[in-house]
């Protein structure tokens, strides 16, 4: 398995992995998330791999098959009179292949992802978890993240 950046040769792929992200999504939120879709058109997926702010690797196997992604963003802490200045890493979407799951593959994503946050001088990787994605909770854990803040919803 070898990470690298994203090439337009993955979009297609990274189109399928992210429909099944969707459709986790659609079943733990369905008042929130359209079944059968997904977060970026091949489009969006193209002018994304040219923004250096918005970096995104990607798990490929032996045949250069991309089994897993990381969506990453370039965050900086706003100016604040009470909070010291800093860059973030967000991991805005990891995925990996359903039928991939328990290879790894995601802990090593993760890890270059940490890596990458380091050479680029952020304080820290940071991530949303949706509620009742117990999996990925677990999986973010396994990982050494901690809650940093929740956000919470009362819908109307």
């Amino acid at each position: 398995m070898t990470i690298r950046k994203a090439q337009e040769k993955d979009i297609s792929r990274i189109i399928e992995l992210l429909g099944q992200v969707l459709q986790i999504h659609a079943e733990i939120r369905p008042d929130i998330f359209i079944p059968d879709t997904t977060k970026y058109t091949e489009q969006e997926l193209a002018a994304l791999l040219k923004d250096e702010k918005k970096p995104i690797y990607v798990a490929v196997n032996e045949e250069d098959v991309c089994m897993g992604y990381a969506f990453c963003q370039m965050k900086e802490q706003p100016f604040s009179n009470n909070m010291v200045q800093f860059q973030s890493l967000f991991i805005d979407d990891l995925c990996v292949d359903r039928f991939a799951r328990g290879q790894h593959i995601g802990e090593s994503l993760f890890d270059y992802v940490k890596q990458e946050a380091k050479r680029m001088g952020c304080y820290e990787v940071t991530l949303n978890v949706w509620a009742g994605n117990t999996s990925a909770e677990k999986f973010y854990e396994k990982m050494g993240m901690k809650t940093k803040e929740r956000q919470l919803e009362y819908i109307l």
